[in-house]
């Protein structure tokens, strides 16, 4: 087997030492299994680190990113500005945020694209209802003919009679 050859060592990351003393990208990992508590800490102390060190291939705001984007889920019971005291630092500019940001905004279009089209079909409901009963329909016959519930056709016509 390729796993017990000699090429390969398993290392575990909690048997590694200081936090300091490794590669930052060995951090990373560890922060993925650290406490709540211990967590928090060698976040704030790995992205000061980042700042100050040259960090190799990996641009600095690509392994903040890392590490705000661990935060963000490993607390995700907490709102965005208690990760950022948490971590001295403003979300606002990472991935994460601009991704649910940007899915929030969706979300509101859809939600306010819907409310649209229900006041259009009430409001042509309030029209029409009126129009169909006055041809002799009953409520019924309109409302399988609009294909809506009888609620809302008497709801259209109470509303268009209370206009007038």
């Amino acid at each position: 087997m390729f796993l017990n050859s000699d090429q390969v060592q398993r290392i575990y990351l909690d048997e590694l030492g200081s936090p300091n003393q490794q590669p930052v990208g060995i951090n990373l990992m560890q922060l993925t299994l650290a406490s709540d508590e211990a967590m928090a800490q060698q976040a704030k102390q790995l992205i000061k680190r980042v700042e100050l060190e040259q960090t190799g291939r990996l641009a600095k705001n690509e392994i903040i990113e890392v590490i705000t984007t661990i935060a963000v889920y490993k607390f995700s019971q907490l709102s965005r500005e208690e990760v950022e005291a948490m971590l001295g630092l403003s979300l606002e500019q990472t991935r994460v945020y601009q991704e649910a940001k940007a899915e929030g905004r969706e979300e509101g279009r859809e939600e306010g694209r819907e409310e649209g089209r229900e006041e259009q079909k009430a409001e042509m409901l309030k029209l029409t209802v009126p129009l169909l009963l006055k041809t002799g329909m009953i409520v019924e016959q309109i409302a399988q003919q609009l294909n809506v519930d009888v609620e809302a056709v008497l709801k259209a016509d109470q509303q268009s009679t209370e206009e007038y």
